[in-house]
């Protein structure tokens, strides 16, 4: 295929470099490799959270995160990743919010215990209340690199992963500047002589997931939106899985066509519920606005004066003062998590 480029070069007044066409994690080649390895046998797959992210989190990962903004988030998994600590990370996720703005955080606090080396992202923000002020804090003074995409872009790279296909053909991005600003590349279609914009498989070394449900083997229930995490859970060359339910295999054999992420691409399982908290997880809890902004006015008063002591509060307080994840929401109090359970109304889940 022959590689060109849109009239967006000709009349774009941002300044740009064009990146490498590289991978910021595995190859296809590589990750097919592992995956293949793999036992795809039914076993028992459940561990502690702990476990899970001691045995596969390490320094200088892609670290896959699911989710979308505040919507069923791995929010427990990527505390106990800061607790355990990664250093050199690259982060691939469609959008998120408090996630990565807690490891964000955490490379502000100790970048000896957690550091992120450039993110491959279409969102990193908040709903409603605003953008992400250590993102904004990060970037502004190079200290990350960026590869920026439209929220579909990212979300089928994880796709073309999933697929074990190296790249896929998108009809977005080119003609803007979102075609000057990542690993994209415009060439011309072998079938119909035009343009067409190409884009690079996502494989993360490790994928944090959040599900509603899954059987001990790992086939996994979502219900709700999906955010993209069976795509990313398969693109990942291992996965730690959080359910808010483990149900008993027979269930998830009553209605098959509801495993949205199938046993083989499930290498870790964890049952923890409001292990989204304080993000939402449908049919379970509504997600808590003001813990939200209690986290984001800390990093926005960072961000305006340099002092980290809000910043550090909440680590002392939420992370490093609770060593497991009940202690957590046992901070966060019942009365907090019965109120976001009221607001997300009962919406309709099957665990039978």
């Amino acid at each position: 295929m022959k590689k060109v480029g849109s009239d967006i070069r000709k009349i774009s007044k941002i300044r740009y470099q064009e990146k490498v066409p590289e991978y910021w994690g595995p190859t296809p080649d590589e990750a097919r490799k592992i995956m293949v390895k793999k036992s795809k046998a039914l076993k028992d797959k459940r561990t502690s959270l702990k476990e899970a992210v001691q045995k596969h989190v390490k320094d200088g990962i892609n670290l896959g995160i699911g989710g979308f903004v505040n919507t069923r988030v791995p929010f427990a998994a990527v505390r106990e990743v800061v607790r355990h600590g990664a250093r050199n990370l690259t982060l691939s996720f469609q959008s998120n919010s408090i996630c990565v703005e807690l490891l964000a955080g955490a490379m502000i606090l100790d970048p000896d215990r957690v550091s992120i080396k450039r993110a491959e992202f279409a969102w990193w923000g908040y709903e409603i209340i605003g953008i992400a002020p250590l993102l904004r804090y990060l970037t502004t003074n190079g200290l990350i690199e960026v590869d920026d995409y439209t929220n579909y872009g990212m979300s089928v790279r994880f796709k073309a992963a999933a697929m074990g296909i190296p790249f896929i053909p998108v009809r977005d991005h080119g003609g803007s500047d979102m075609e000057l600003v990542n690993k994209g590349q415009m060439v011309q279609c072998p079938y119909t002589g035009r343009n067409t914009y190409l884009l690079p498989a996502c494989h993360p070394d490790v994928g944090l997931v959040h599900v509603s449900a899954a059987d001990q083997n790992g086939n996994s229930r979502i219900f709700g939106a999906l955010c993209t995490c069976p795509e990313i859970a398969m693109a990942s060359t291992y996965t730690i899985v959080t359910a808010e339910r483990i149900i008993p295999e027979e269930n998830i054999r009553n209605f098959p066509n509801m495993t949205e992420v199938p046993h083989p691409a499930v290498d870790s399982l964890v049952e923890r519920s409001y292990g989204a908290y304080p993000g939402a997880c449908y049919g379970f809890h509504w997600f808590d606005m003001e813990h939200i902004k209690m986290f984001r006015a800390a990093g926005e008063d960072f961000r305006m004066t340099g002092d980290k002591t809000m910043l550090k509060k909440y680590y002392d307080e939420y992370v490093f003062g609770c060593e497991e994840y009940d202690d957590f929401l046992e901070k966060v109090s019942y009365k907090t998590l019965s109120k976001v359970n009221k607001l997300d109304g009962g919406q309709p889940i099957i665990l039978t």
